[in-house]
């Protein structure tokens, strides 16, 4: 059995994760409204670097979400403790896992699909997650499950729905929506958006311990 942590929507609160042998992170690591491209960078490089490296995790899987605008202009800092995935895989403990950072169109920030054809840009993204992928880590949630906001709506993506059907992973890990904070299934998958905070980005809920 592999112990597995799963956290999304930190927004820079670098909170303690009990021992694992994997960390899952789904995006918004960095903060839209706090600072400059060239400070969010400066996080990563920093802070984000430091807590990674004390981080009880064997294996730390990362994507990024739309507050992560620096990732989307830059990449990653050099030297961070993880396996950065964007539409790509790797396999760990035996794991096959396929990281992927977009979402439906929101405010025009990082990773966002366009406003016009937005699922059809999503499905020609989540078309490249292999068959026989075991984990999807992702930042935006599949449509109906764990995507409800505040005011009942739906607002996941329906390609991502559509691949999760066709692949049938075993786990899938999100975030994105603060207040759809929870576990779901959809046929043979688990999904888990584990958005640390609520709607005010204040560090409300507990992380994800599961095995597989």
């Amino acid at each position: 059995m592999t112990t597995i942590v799963c956290i999304s929507d930190l927004h820079e609160h670098l909170v303690e994760v009990p021992a694992c042998d994997l960390l899952l992170i789904a995006g918004d690591v960095s903060f839209a409204f706090k600072g400059d491209l060239v400070a969010k960078q400066a996080f990563l490089a920093g802070e984000f670097k430091d807590w990674l490296e004390r981080a009880p995790a064997s294996e730390i899987v990362l994507v990024a979400g739309n507050h992560d605008q620096s990732i989307e202009a830059w990449g990653v800092p050099e030297g961070l403790r993880c396996r950065y995935l964007q539409d790509a895989g790797v396999e760990l403990f035996g794991l096959r896992i396929w990281g992927t950072p977009w979402q439906p169109w929101f405010f025009d920030w990082a990773f966002n699909a366009p406003r016009r054809d937005g699922e059809a840009f999503l499905a020609s993204k989540f078309d490249a997650i292999p068959a026989g992928t075991d984990i999807v880590v992702a930042h935006g949630p599949p449509h109906g499950y764990g995507d409800r906001t505040g005011r009942e709506e739906h607002v996941g993506s329906t390609a991502m729905t559509a691949a999760l059907d066709r692949v049938q992973p075993c786990l899938m890990v999100c975030g994105h929506i603060h207040p759809a904070y929870g576990r779901y299934r959809l046929g043979a998958t688990e999904i888990i958006n584990a958005s640390l905070v609520d709607e005010e980005y204040m560090p409300v809920n507990p992380v994800f311990e599961i095995e597989l």
